[in-house]
């Protein structure tokens, strides 16, 4: 089959190039690849992220709980090109196990419309505004309502406290409710900062400041910034990044899985997806 697969987007892993079938599946096969020590590095750093936002705390597992597991997900990130720019690693919940009405109640979370994002470039291209792109671990920004418990992650077991279980704090990729819990904070800090929802798709807002206007769109914890002031523009990165853990990733030319071709010149903008 041609049939190009995808991993599912609860997984964080939406807009890379394209899927590797030779990414690890398993913990033992990412420490037996060639690029062990990149997997490993990326892992350290995902835990690091865990434990500068605070996900969980360890605790002793209550009288009747049965924690919910996690896993690894590992893929390498490519370039426009094809090339690998990063490795990645992700710690995901086992949210298939999670139990309706115990563990999650809310779920739904929107996305920015495809359409949505084809106008506001369609509107950058014929205003010349500028368009970057910011990405963010959001999910790990998202409170946690729900009591939720889930095993140490393999490999990184707290040595002298194996017993112990990860109480959550914050959701984690994997969640049933993570999305939601993302999404309802997202939407609260930024309303915030004087940003307006659309009306018509709930991942759009604009901000105005006399002749300025910015447009933020959010797909999942991929930011994309469109405007005509670049002051403003750079007020609203740096601001974002006091509330949250954002990568500036500069101008955008890679989207959501689509390729961005800009002449700025003659006011043209493209889209490409291989």
């Amino acid at each position: 089959s041609t049939r190009e697969s995808r991993v599912p987007d609860r997984y964080g892993f939406v807009g890379l190039t394209s899927q590797l079938d030779n990414d690890p599946k398993t913990y033992r096969e990412a420490m037996s690849d060639i690029d062990s020590d990149k997997w490993l590095e990326a892992m350290k750093s995902e835990m690091d992220s865990m434990g500068s936002n605070q996900v969980w705390t360890l605790i002793d597992p209550p009288k009747g709980v049965r924690p919910i597991g996690c896993k690894w997900v590992y893929k390498r990130k490519l370039g426009a090109d094809g090339e690998v720019t990063a490795f990645k690693a992700r710690l995901v919940a086992k949210g298939y196990t999670q139990r309706p009405g115990v563990d999650f109640e809310e779920t739904y979370s929107p996305v920015a419309m495809a359409k949505s994002i084809r106008i506001l470039l369609a509107i950058a291209a014929w205003y010349d505004y500028e368009t970057w792109q910011m990405d963010e671990n959001g999910l790990l920004n998202g409170f946690v309502e729900e009591e939720i418990f889930m095993d140490q992650p393999e490999g990184f077991t707290a040595v002298g406290e194996e017993q112990k279980v990860c109480h959550l704090q914050r959701s984690i990729y994997g969640l049933k409710q993570a999305f939601q819990s993302w999404n309802t904070r997202f939407d609260e800090v930024i309303r915030g900062y004087d940003f307006i929802k659309n009306n018509y798709d709930p991942c759009i807002y604009m901000k105005v400041s006399g002749s300025s206007v910015a447009y933020l769109v959010l797909y999942v914890d991929d930011i994309l910034l469109i405007g005509n002031d670049v002051k403003m523009l750079g007020d609203i990165k740096a601001w974002l990044s006091t509330q949250f853990s954002m990568k500036d990733m500069g101008e955008a030319s890679y989207i959501l899985g689509i390729k961005i071709y800009r002449d700025r010149s003659r006011r043209l903008l493209g889209l490409t997806q291989s």
